[in-house]
C-alpha cells in the first residue's frame, strides 16, 4: 500500500479581466487552469508560439474569437461543457458575456504569448517574466 499522500497544489493570479488558478505542480507536460472572466471584460487577442490549449466553459456566457481563413475573426458562442481547441499561432481571444468560469488544459506554459491587442495595456508574456507573476 502506498502512503504517499497527493500533492495537493492550486496557484491564484490576478488578472485585471479576473482571476486564474493553476491546479498543475509546473513540472508535468499538460498544465490545468480555471479561467473567472468577468462580464463584459475580454483577454488579449493574442497567440502562442509554442502553447497548445483546450478551452471548456463551465458557467456563464463567452464568445471565443478564432482566426479565420480570411484572416478575419469568427465570435463562436461558446457552448457548455465542451471543448475548444487552439492550435499553436492561432490568433484567439475570449470575450465573457457574463460572468463565467472556463476550464483550460494546456501544454506547459512554455514560448511566448504575443499580445496584438489589450484593453489592459500589457505586453507579450515570456516564460521569464512568467516566473516574476506574484500568486495569491
Amino acid at each position: 500500500m502506498n502512503s504517499t499522500k497527493p500533492k495537493s497544489t492550486a496557484v491564484k493570479i490576478e488578472k485585471p479581466w479576473g482571476f486564474e488558478i493553476i491546479l498543475t505542480p509546473e513540472n508535468l507536460d499538460r498544465a490545468g487552469k480555471i479561467l473567472f472572466v468577468k462580464k463584459g471584460q475580454r483577454l488579449s487577442l493574442q497567440y502562442h508560439d509554442q502553447k497548445e490549449e483546450t478551452l471548456c466553459l463551465f458557467s456563464g456566457k463567452a464568445l471565443l474569437w478564432l482566426e479565420n481563413e480570411n484572416s478575419g475573426f469568427d465570435k463562436i458562442q461558446m457552448q457548455l461543457k465542451r471543448g475548444y481547441l487552439i492550435s499553436p499561432m492561432e490568433k484567439h481571444r475570449l470575450e465573457a458575456q457574463e460572468d463565467c468560469y472556463i476550464f483550460e488544459i494546456s501544454s506547459p506554459e512554455k514560448g511566448t504569448t504575443f499580445r496584438l491587442e489589450d484593453d489592459y495595456g500589457r505586453r507579450k508574456e515570456t516564460e521569464e517574466n512568467r516566473k516574476t507573476r506574484a500568486p495569491k
